[in-house]
């Protein structure tokens, strides 16, 4: 998480205001805010390098998402993958699921960012980002920096251990093809051990032919910092790769489980680098809105 924070101007936002696009309790909504914010700073999003900030402690973000639909097309909105995988799913969904992109887009060029780190899931949403930001400008006058996406150079995509045809998410039905930043060393060898590979048995990386073993693959070199077709020279057996793969991982989370848990045991601390956050975070979104308002009309 440290990469990149120096030398450049790093932003780094908890999206609260997306989780309202399905059935939540606002309880554990506001619970798990302040945890994801202690995971960040705990995998080593450095709050006085980076401007690591809560969504909705800055209304700004929900201002310029209506001025973008002002700039939007349905017909691009209704085309983003999350929303036609809901809709086919069930005919009760929130209108902010439909809109969320476009907030994306808010969330992004409130801050005039050059590049989107993303997994490339993830591109679609950049693109529209791309798509509003130039017809905002044509129309309008150069407002915005028009971003572009930046995919790591391996793991872009990670995928579920039980099905590696899925990525691995919060949106699966099981959590036994998901490793949480928080799970215990006993529940991550487990849930390694038990991750789906194939039957013939030879360790070589092929996405295509070896799905689930390419994705072990994936994880254990982004976790060493090496490719996934020279790890997989390392092993003789699938059986080799996981113990591998768990013991990486594991060595990888110990830190951060440590840091979350000092970071926890202190929620002043917490809160006051959160609201830090947020007058910085405001004072930039502030003439980014004023600049947008403007070119619009207003």
């Amino acid at each position: 998480m440290t990469d990149g924070q120096s030398g450049q101007d790093s932003v780094v936002m908890i999206a609260d205001l997306h989780a309202l696009t399905v059935e939540h309790d606002p309880a554990r909504l506001r619970q798990l805010t302040a945890e994801i914010l202690a995971t960040l700073i705990a995998c080593g999003v450095d709050p006085g390098s980076a401007l690591c900030y809560v969504q909705s402690d800055v209304p700004e973000h929900a201002e310029l998402h209506y001025l973008l639909e002002c700039a939007t097309g349905y017909g691009e909105a209704s085309r983003m993958i999350q929303f036609k995988e809901q809709q086919s799913r069930s005919a009760q969904i929130r209108l902010s699921l439909l809109t969320y992109p476009v907030l994306m887009a808010a969330d992004i060029l409130l801050h005039d960012a050059d590049e989107v780190p993303v997994g490339d899931d993830q591109t679609q949403h950049i693109e529209l980002a791309r798509d509003v930001a130039n017809r905002f400008n044509t129309r309008y006058g150069r407002t915005f920096v028009v971003p572009r996406a930046v995919n790591p150079g391996v793991a872009a995509r990670v995928m579920d251990l039980s099905d590696p045809t899925g990525k691995m998410g919060k949106s699966s039905t099981s959590d036994a093809g998901l490793v949480y930043l928080l799970d215990e060393p006993a529940a991550i060898r487990r849930k390694i051990a038990r991750a789906v590979t194939d039957a013939d048995g030879e360790v070589r990386y092929d996405p295509h032919r070896k799905p689930g073993l390419s994705n072990l693959l994936e994880i254990l070199a982004a976790c060493d910092r090496d490719q996934p077709d020279v790890v997989a020279l390392r092993f003789a057996n699938y059986g080799e790769v996981k113990e591998a793969l768990a013991a990486s991982v594991q060595a990888a989370l110990a830190p951060i489980q440590a840091r979350y848990t000092e970071l926890l045991a202190d929620p002043g601390h917490l809160n006051q680098l959160r609201r830090d956050g947020a007058e910085r975070a405001r004072d930039r979104a502030a003439r980014t809105v004023a600049r947008a308002k403007h070119a619009i009309g207003l």
